[in-house]
């Protein structure tokens, strides 16, 4: 009797698995779409609370909607721990984290009288409409960029501080060329050197403008420096995502933690490691 009872509870947690944390059954994907439905709705509502007049007016109203919206997540969140192959590892998983702070703003107020904007954390959740619209396009262009960007980080690094380098020689440069000029914005050398960096950058912003002919001279040689190594970093994470190969991935969740985004003939999760002859 106890081993018909166990087994019908593990058929019952396989059920719920793969309801909640796959988008490929008919179910999968209506349970992905009520719970994006709810995820914008109560993002909605956090937005309202902070509109003065609606607060005042309809306070109790939003009140309710967002403990109806706080239930409905807790319980999804309790349910995808005990459907978890290994809970440790969902809930120290990214989704884990962001559906665990998207039940904790209702329960803060509660207890602590903290502010309910908090909540808008539940926007990072509206990922998942990548796997539930099958956006495959856009996760495989987006993981491109990551990627690119990843590969590339010792260039842009170096890159990175060669600008800061030019910006802090130019800006001492301006504070000894401006700094004695009556009136002048030109007062220290962070200063100064910010005004390079906004001149370098061709941001621009006009809060400081020199006035000899000299400082406007190497102005105008920072914001030509500026156009000319303004695409150096795109050029660097083009090329890294041109060297990348593409390869096709399919939507399964891992079992364990639910992360998306394997190899079709992946036997390991890319995240934490687990089996994936577990995910059929």
């Amino acid at each position: 009797m106890l081993t018909e009872d166990k087994n019908q509870t593990e058929s019952l947690r396989e059920r719920l698995r793969l309801i909640i944390f796959e988008a490929e059954t008919p179910r999968g994907k209506a349970f992905d779409v009520v719970l994006l439905w709810c995820i914008g709705l109560s993002i909605l509502v956090v937005m309202l609370e902070t509109v003065k007049g609606l607060d005042a007016e309809y306070s109790r109203i939003l009140l309710i909607l967002e403990w109806i919206f706080t239930g409905i997540f807790t319980i999804e969140y309790l349910l995808r721990i005990w459907c978890s192959r290994k809970p440790l590892k969902y809930i120290t998983s990214f989704y884990g984290v962001v559906d665990l702070l998207s039940c904790l703003p209702a329960y803060v107020v509660l207890f602590f009288g903290a502010s309910s904007a908090f909540g808008v954390v539940r926007a990072l959740r509206l990922l998942r409409m990548f796997r539930v619209l099958k956006m495959v396009n856009h996760v495989k262009g987006a993981e491109v960029i990551l990627h690119g960007l990843v590969r590339s980080k010792e260039k842009i690094t170096v890159f990175f501080f060669a600008i800061l380098l030019l910006a802090v020689i130019a800006g001492t440069l301006m504070y000894y060329i401006e700094g004695r000029q009556p009136d002048t914005s030109f007062t220290s050398i962070p200063k100064s050197v910010y005004y390079a960096i906004v001149s370098i950058t061709t941001v621009g912003y006009g809060d400081m403008v020199a006035q000899t002919e000299l400082g406007r001279f190497i102005t105008t040689l920072m914001i030509l420096t500026g156009y000319a190594v303004i695409a150096v970093p795109t050029g660097i994470v083009t090329s890294e995502m041109i060297r990348m190969q593409e390869t096709d991935k399919t939507s399964d969740a891992c079992p364990s933690c639910g992360v998306h985004g394997h190899l079709p003939d992946a036997k390991f999760c890319r995240r934490c490691g687990s089996s994936m002859d577990e995910r059929r």
